[in-house]
């Protein structure tokens, strides 16, 4: 095993720090030197230096891209933190329905993964709207700093086990069965979730339209206080007013620094103007 020093660690975690916002502790040096070893070894590098070199100085960004794909944690599972997606649909889409003007829905699930929340909202749109959804815009835009999570999310293949949380009626009329093991979503809500690689460090997001609810879980507890309370402004001033947050239920936004008002455990509101 190559090991690590002190000053690779900072120099390696302080770039990772800086262009994605993730905060990896002294406590996180096993894990780092664990998930980047075979790549060391299959490029030949003879320590951490030289891999950081060749970070830097790749201007395809495929070696940063490896790095972060490496480094992140990307679990999760459908219905996770259940009441979240209750709460959407039993409050949020209501509100929604009767408030959006042009029949304009924009969702937006930042830190996606392998697609299960995205997919879940879309199925909880589909069953909420029935018969009317077809007069509505419902494509939910999903993103994610990882293009190995996004190319699997894209493909909506998931294990029996997977989908275990969800309703009969959700399994029968949402999932087709590819083989024994493997089940896929069917196109009508597979075909709802836009999916696109992004940083959520970037300066400026470049989105034309403003969201009505952001769903934002448990990300941020890879980031620290400054980063992630800049992250809930931008996220502030990318919701419509009446928009809703959701984070992860390990997290919190820091009510005295932030316009969000709370609403319950890890949803937050930016209130109607005026």
């Amino acid at each position: 095993m190559i090991s690590i020093t002190s000053k690779e660690f900072e120099q390696l975690t302080a770039y990772i720090k800086d262009n994605y916002g993730i905060h990896l502790k002294n406590e996180k040096r096993a894990l780092v030197v664990g998930r980047l070893h075979n790549v060391l070894l299959q490029n030949k590098f003879n320590n951490f230096s030289e891999y950081y070199q060749y970070i830097i100085s790749d201007k395809t960004g495929n070696a940063a891209a490896t790095l972060i794909n490496k480094i992140t944690t990307n679990h999760t599972y459908f219905m996770r933190e259940a009441d979240h997606f209750i709460y959407f649909r039993d409050k949020v889409l209501p509100y929604l329905k009767n408030s959006v003007k042009e029949k304009d829905l924009r969702i937006w699930s930042a830190g996606c993964s392998t697609g299960e929340e995205p997919y879940t909202l879309a199925m909880l749109i589909d069953e909420f709207f029935g018969r009317d959804k077809a007069q509505w815009n419902t494509k939910i835009l999903a993103t994610d700093i990882s293009g190995r999570v996004l190319e699997k999310a894209s493909k909506a293949i998931y294990c029996n086990d997977s989908i275990k949380n969800l309703s009969p009626y959700w399994r029968l009329n949402y999932f087709k069965k590819l083989d024994s093991e493997n089940l896929t979503l069917v196109d009508r809500i597979r075909d709802e979730v836009i999916y696109r690689r992004f940083n959520l460090m970037d300066t400026v997001f470049p989105f034309k339209r403003k969201f009505q609810a952001i769903f934002c879980r448990n990300v941020m507890i890879y980031f620290d206080s400054q980063t992630k309370s800049k992250l809930t402004e931008k996220f502030y001033n990318c919701l419509e007013y009446g928009g809703y947050l959701f984070i992860g239920h390990s997290e919190s936004v820091n009510r005295e620094e932030s316009s969000f008002r709370y609403v319950m455990p890890a949803v937050y509101r930016k209130d109607l103007k005026g």
